[in-house]
């Protein structure tokens, strides 16, 4: 059942539920190790992402039990073991980030290096050198990064890129350390302020968060608490693309617009109606869609994430548009798949040139990571004939039913 078929489809009509975001839900999980007692978190999408960071927490001690539909009990009791083993580490490199939270709260951690999503080098230099700016040691052998502190103490920390991984490192280690740390340069992306929101209820004094400059004063201890997920962003952005491909209407319950500034407005640039509602997002494309350039940036610009799946818009759109990626150097893997679809792409570098075709053709792809996987399977709705893709265990790392969506808007879409 790792294989999804995808048949023609559209127009799409009707409404789709909006889950939890996958990036803010792995963070605030691995916040927990700040302290003792037990935690409630809900909104939380039913991914395997979420399973495997509550294996994690398992293997240190922790408990994890799913209440209700979307809830999530954490429960952190004394004698936390603060090692990361490398059997779950390798399957998500979100897992990172429970380096700076441990080595807070025990004064040291034990992290294998992480694996996660095909796409490029990722380094975590800069996880690494916040963390050692406000005192930690490292060393790595075997595969692990050990690392140790007496006690945090702040400082101003300069970052030399707005990563969203090292912003939350630091983060999390700083609400425990001695005194104030200013992290410069951080990232501003709705999940860091939703970690913010989360810590500041456990005692935090966080000012700054979702700017580029984020204070911290450090305090003694913090307690459990509950909170409710932010809405994800990039699950939205797919079901826009859906209707972008393959024609309609729709409503996103849940969805933030707020959260989604440019990437609306690159939408409404190729034809298609977006406005809120009073809990969410309209969407209407009226036909074939317009191409447009785009360049992806750090928070508040148009998300990495986001890039497949416009790639995948584009290459049914009427022109030429040029995609230019500026974060992560492997990201155009899966356009040899488009390719075999049909669609017109020529990369070069951090450059993909894609003009677009009327409709693609059915055929058998593979999805190299979570969102691209989502891309090739909205693509195989303007496609003629059978898409397969292989590979959807990667789409069920970030989407909660993501087929059943589909079908539930007017998609011809299967598990096979």
């Amino acid at each position: 059942m790792d294989r999804i078929i995808v048949h023609r489809s559209g127009p799409l009509s009707g409404t789709v539920p909006i889950a939890g975001a996958k990036n803010s839900v792995l963070k605030l999980m691995a916040a927990t190790a700040l302290a003792e007692g037990r935690y409630e978190l809900t909104n939380v999408p039913r991914i395997t992402d979420v399973d495997c960071m509550g294996e994690l927490l398992g293997s240190m001690g922790m408990t994890v039990t799913a209440s209700g539909d979307h809830g999530l009990v954490i429960e952190h009791h004394d004698g936390l073991v603060p090692e990361a083993p490398y059997e779950l580490v390798e399957r998500m490199r979100a897992s990172i980030v429970v380096m700076g939270p441990l080595v807070a709260r025990y004064g040291r951690a034990r992290v294998a290096l992480p694996g996660g999503d095909d796409f490029g080098p990722r380094p975590i230099d800069m996880h690494l050198r916040a963390l050692e700016q406000l005192g930690a040691t490292f060393e790595t052998a075997h595969g692990y990064i050990e690392a140790r502190a007496e006690r945090l103490v702040g400082t101003r920390i300069l970052l030399e890129f707005p990563s969203v991984g090292a912003t939350e490192n630091a983060l999390m280690a700083a609400v425990l350390a001695k005194g104030t740390t200013v992290i410069d340069n951080a990232a501003r992306e709705p999940e860091i302020a939703d970690l913010a929101s989360f810590l500041t209820r456990m005692g935090a004094q966080i000012l700054g968060a979702g700017s580029s400059t984020i204070e911290v004063e450090g305090v003694d201890e913090l307690s459990a608490v509950e909170h409710r997920v932010v809405p994800d962003r990039i699950e939205a952005a797919t079901f826009l693309a859906a209707v972008g491909i393959a024609g309609g209407e729709i409503t996103l319950t849940g969805a933030r617009a707020d959260h989604m500034d440019m990437l609306i407005a690159k939408l409404g640039e190729m034809g298609m109606r977006i406005s809120p509602t009073a809990d969410g997002l309209w969407a209407m494309a009226p036909g074939r869609l317009l191409a447009t350039d785009v360049s992806t940036l750090p928070y508040p610009g148009v998300a990495t994430d986001y890039k497949p799946l416009l790639v995948a818009m584009l290459a049914t759109a009427d022109g030429v548009g040029i995609v230019t990626e500026n974060l992560f150097s492997g990201r155009f893997r899966y356009v040899d798949e488009l390719v075999r679809m049909g669609a017109d792409i020529r990369t070069e570098g951090h450059h993909a040139v894609i003009r677009g075709v009327e409709q693609l053709s059915g055929a058998p792809v593979r999805a190299p990571d979570i969102r691209a996987g989502a891309a090739l399977v909205v693509a195989g709705l303007r496609a003629e004939g059978e898409t397969v893709v292989a590979g959807a265990d990667h789409i069920d790392r970030g989407y909660e039913l993501f087929v059943e969506k589909l079908r539930a808007i007017g998609a011809s879409v299967d598990r096979g």
